[in-house]
């Protein structure tokens, strides 16, 4: 009798997102994308109708954005998508910086011709979204870019921590996709030019630039847009 061939354990057999945690992961979409804007006040009966659910997961997801700092919820008014600070972006977008000055470093050093042409494909993507002025396909871009870079790095750790901050880097982005567009885009091709020359102290300092020029420009216009009782309004 031939032997019984060995069954090799995968792991759990995948399943459908409950309700709730797809209900939660819509709402962090649209907040970030720009479909919902910062300081809007979010009605349980809208958001459960747009969806096609009833208002308890609705009403769970508010509670899991309140505690992850995407929603307020304030008395007797109900909830509303949180207006990020200038702290709260120089202190993320610092995070992001030591981060990402450290990918493109390691990047500059493992890169190939092939991993190259990637990046260059990405910077070309990116661009395009430009010129087109769509400020979420310039985020997404942005996104993949650095995304790439970090993936180029071959650091493990660097993969799994900068996805923690990225969608809320993708949040901040968002408002200043177009104005800082041109700027953002020519600094990524530098960093690409780096990258390729191999060299990684250049990589780095470029990468450094980037990030604090991103940093400075957002809290410019947060500063630009805050009314005189200190509170964040929508940038145009």
């Amino acid at each position: 009798m031939p032997d019984t061939p060995a069954v090799t354990a995968r792991g759990p057999i995948a399943r459908p997102a409950p309700l709730r945690q797809a209900v939660y992961d819509a709402l962090t979409e649209l907040i970030i994308n720009g479909s919902l804007k910062p300081g809007q006040h979010l009605v349980e009966a809208e958001l459960a109708e747009e969806l096609g659910v009833s208002r308890q997961p609705i009403r769970e997801a508010l509670q899991r954005l309140h505690t992850a700092g995407w929603v307020d919820l304030r008395p007797s008014q109900g909830a509303f998508v949180h207006s990020p600070t200038t702290e709260e972006c120089s202190q993320l977008l610092s995070v992001r910086a030591l981060l990402e000055t450290r990918s493109a470093r390691d990047a500059a050093r493992h890169a190939t011709p092939l991993d190259v042409a990637r990046l260059w494909e990405l910077q070309r993507a990116g661009v395009t979204a430009l010129a087109a002025g769509d400020a979420r396909a310039i985020v997404e871009a942005n996104a993949d870019l650095h995304g790439h870079i970090t993936l180029l790095s071959r650091n493990a750790v660097l993969a799994e921590l900068i996805p923690q901050v990225d969608r809320r880097v993708r949040w901040y982005y968002m408002p200043i996709a177009k104005p800082r567009g041109q700027d953002a885009w020519n600094e990524h091709a530098l960093i690409i030019e780096a990258i390729a020359d191999g060299d990684p102290d250049l990589a780095e300092e470029l990468m450094r630039r980037h990030t604090r020029n991103t940093t400075d420009f957002y809290c410019e216009q947060i500063a630009a847009v805050t009314g005189s009782a200190g509170v964040p309004v929508d940038l145009p």
